[in-house]
């Protein structure tokens, strides 16, 4: 007789499918309109928070990632809710005290939170154990998960193991995370019998469709016994992100394996999500089609969308190939860390600063310094000693649960923001963000806030109401006896002052930016005069060793030194974020800190004197 089961579908439009395709970036006013129909269709459960969310929140979209919880979970009632949480990390770049990480969680679930799933980068069990208590004592469904990775210490064996060790901890579902898309056919089946045969909690898979294999994946996970598959909706699906849920649908239904779901209620919801995408062209990712490379750099697909929006902000775009080739060689010197959130960042990132700054590890970032020190926990591979060597001088890693150092400081953070916050989940996010979310409170005070536009530069020649141009966009130049063919390709936003120009130079385009020194002001005859410009302090461009630069474009975070005081070679003078990593910056000899050309919250680039040391 055959036995009917009911295959259970989780819907990732909400949350991975634009985190895949959309660098994450979009609004909750476009989630809502569609919610009524996503509660309707009988979903397992709908993902629509963690994982890169709540920074995108705060730091681009300036909407509250609590409010967004709470007003998905009314909008949605008939359906769990689901988020993506990073075990002792909750959903920032370092581990977090077990009293934060209890709060978060409770704040999760009385917010709407119905299903966690939690996973480790570092798939240490340790790191989770606290998460997973936390959930079942609010009465949630804690879905103990496995990052599934290839490499020479990574083994069948090794992850049933590491399934089993879930269970025990009082997981009520398992899930096998493979967020690179790595999975074939072939393996599917051995590593889900092998679970199956193990377990007896059901079994979840998550897979990306980057490699062009996910769809065959997932087919062989379900005809191996696995009982729930995670699908984004079809406008919202392929390239880096996951299989069509319709698709998935389609091919089970009619089996004995029938997801249950209406196709014609899922094409409705498809449709609205066709044309919400056009709206956020500006952050589509280059990478959008099948990529096999992935089975050499392993780069999930949230992550490669984000990593090529941030090159791209830093006009570094040109050396994704140079970066794909360095991530692995990194991953090897790091142990062979599964890459996903916070690990793909660390590596990712690292990679990126190894080949932007021309050398390898000679700018360390705080997380690779705390990596490298056993802060997230035990690689199961082993570390290039001579590069943590480089990053922890004579101290020892630590070989205990990373929390265990950590003393409560849930207060501390209460007292550190005080009257900016307004609620509890306000201190969360300050623990999580500390400068991104003061920020935030601040334009909330203020009643102004300013999300990224969605609308693309204008990159359009200049021109008057007429149509006609404005001034010349072609002509030749002599200087020095030397002639140069300009042709202005196109003009960008002006930002206060300064305006982007996209120019070609004897047929190389370049980006010329202009500052204007000089304002057209009116005066009282009615004749216009012309004055200087308001601007800020120009910086200086470096010139000798002693110039305190940074290897890559960033915002100031910290200054940890004033002018006048004594510094050692190597100590820490400031720290930069770029790519949501913090930077530390160090006096390239000692000496005395003659001028400060920076302050807080200055956003800076690499050419620049930020520092003066005598």
């Amino acid at each position: 007789m055959t036995i009917q089961k009911k295959i259970a579908i989780t819907e990732v439009a909400l949350r991975d499918g634009h985190q895949s395709l959309l660098a994450t970036r979009m609004r909750l006013d476009d989630m809502l309109p569609i919610c009524a129909k996503l509660d309707a269709v009988g979903y397992w459960s709908i993902e629509a928070w963690g994982g890169a969310t709540f920074d995108t929140c705060l730091r681009y979209l300036k909407e509250g990632p609590w409010v967004r919880l709470r007003e998905l979970s009314n909008a949605m009632p008939n359906t769990p809710l689901q988020m993506l949480l990073r075990g002792q990390n909750l959903l920032g770049y370092r581990h977090y005290a077990d009293d934060v990480v209890k709060k978060f969680v409770d704040m999760s679930a009385a917010n709407g939170v119905d299903v966690f799933r939690v996973f480790d980068a570092m798939n240490d069990v340790r790191n989770m154990r606290v998460t997973l208590q936390q959930v079942k004592a609010n009465g949630k469904h804690a879905q103990g998960t496995i990052c599934y990775t290839t490499s020479p210490v990574h083994t069948i064996d090794y992850f049933v193991d590491l399934g089993k060790k879930l269970e025990d901890r009082g997981s009520d579902s398992l899930a096998i995370k493979d967020m690179a898309g790595l999975l074939t056919p072939q393996v599917t089946k051995e590593l889900v019998t092998k679970l199956k045969g193990a377990l007896d909690i059901p079994l979840h898979l998550h897979t990306h469709a980057t490699s062009g294999l996910a769809e065959m994946v997932q087919y062989e996970a379900v005809a191996a016994g696995c009982d729930g598959l995670d699908c984004a909706i079809s406008p919202l699906s392929g390239g880096t992100s996951h299989p069509a849920t319709e698709s998935m649908v389609c091919a089970l239904r009619g089996t004995e394996h029938d997801t249950g779901l209406d196709l014609g209620s899922l094409q409705e919801i498809a449709a609205y999500f066709k044309d919400v995408r056009q709206k956020y062209k500006k952050f589509e990712s280059a990478f959008t089609g099948v990529d096999s490379r992935v089975h050499l750099n392993q780069i999930p697909g949230g992550m490669i969308s984000n990593l090529a929006h941030q090159l791209k902000e830093q006009n570094a775009l040109d050396r994704m190939d140079d970066v794909l080739e360095e991530i692995p060689k990194v991953r090897a010197d790091f142990g062979f860390p599964p890459l996903v959130t916070p690990t793909s960042q660390i590596v990712g990132t690292q990679a990126v600063l190894n080949v932007v700054s021309g050398k390898k590890y000679k700018v360390l970032t705080n997380e690779t310094k705390a990596y490298l020190g056993g802060h997230y926990g035990a690689p199961l591979g082993e570390v290039n000693e001579k590069v943590r060597k480089l990053a922890l001088g004579d101290e020892e890693a630590i070989n205990v649960r990373p929390a265990d150092l950590l003393p409560d400081e849930l207060n501390v953070l209460t007292r550190e923001i005080g009257d900016k916050a307004q609620s509890a989940e306000d201190v969360l996010s300050y623990a999580m963000f500390p400068n991104i979310a003061v920020e935030f409170f601040e334009e909330r005070a203020s009643g102004q806030f300013k999300p990224e536009s969605l609308e693309e530069e204008n990159t359009t020649p200049a021109t008057q109401n007429n149509g006609d141009s404005l001034a010349p966009t072609e002509f030749y130049v002599n200087i020095h006896g030397e002639n140069y063919h300009i042709k202005i390709e196109g003009v960008g936003h002006k930002s206060e002052n300064e305006r982007p120009f996209y120019v070609k130079v004897d047929n190389v385009l370049e980006e010329v930016r202009v500052e204007t020194l000089t304002e057209v002001v009116p005066t009282q005859d009615g004749a216009i005069d012309t004055q200087k410009a308001s601007r800020g302090s120009r910086r200086p461009k470096a010139r000798t060793d002693n110039d305190v630069t940074t290897a890559m474009p960033g915002k100031i975070v910290k200054i940890n030194v004033e002018e006048g005081q004594e510094v050692e070679a190597g100590q820490t003078l400031f720290v930069v974020e770029a790519m949501k990593m913090e930077n530390p910056v160090h006096a390239p000899t000692s000496g005395t800190v003659k001028v400060i050309h920076i302050q807080e919250g200055d956003t800076v680039n690499p050419d620049e004197c930020l520092m003066e040391i005598n």
